[in-house]
């Protein structure tokens, strides 16, 4: 597995992960920090994330529990680097990125807010 940053050319797929528009995954890709795990040219996984103030705010996680993983080793590494917190919301019966958030030491601040009838768990990762 190969972690790289994303391209235009993965908003299809990225779209295709997550049932949002391509153009909105395209914007996606421009506007945030966004990793691809990658197997042979196949995306099997995203993250994207940004840093403001003292917190990298991770938007989207996509993949397997190990692919998860891997994919939060690179907003950990950079808050932990630049003395930041990290925080995401995961949606509550998602038990693969729960997991793997879990497993990356995350501890569960609460609830989230509810999204579309989704409830969501708040993780967060202090420096």
């Amino acid at each position: 597995m190969h972690i790289r940053d994303a391209t235009e050319a993965d908003a299809e797929e990225l779209a295709a992960q997550t049932g949002a528009p391509r153009d909105v995954m395209r914007n996606l890709v421009h506007d945030r920090t966004v990793r691809v795990a990658a197997d042979h040219d196949t995306v099997r996984g995203f993250i994207s994330f940004d840093a403001r103030r003292n917190t990298v705010h991770i938007t989207q996680l996509e993949g397997t529990e190990e692919i998860c993983e891997q994919l939060l080793d690179e907003p950990i590494r950079f808050a932990h680097k630049e003395g930041m917190n990290v925080e995401l919301l995961v949606p509550e019966s998602d038990k693969q990125i729960k997991e793997a958030v879990e497993n990356a030491a995350f501890e569960r601040e609460g609830n989230g807010p509810t999204f579309e009838g989704t409830r969501t768990l708040k993780y967060r990762l202090e420096s």
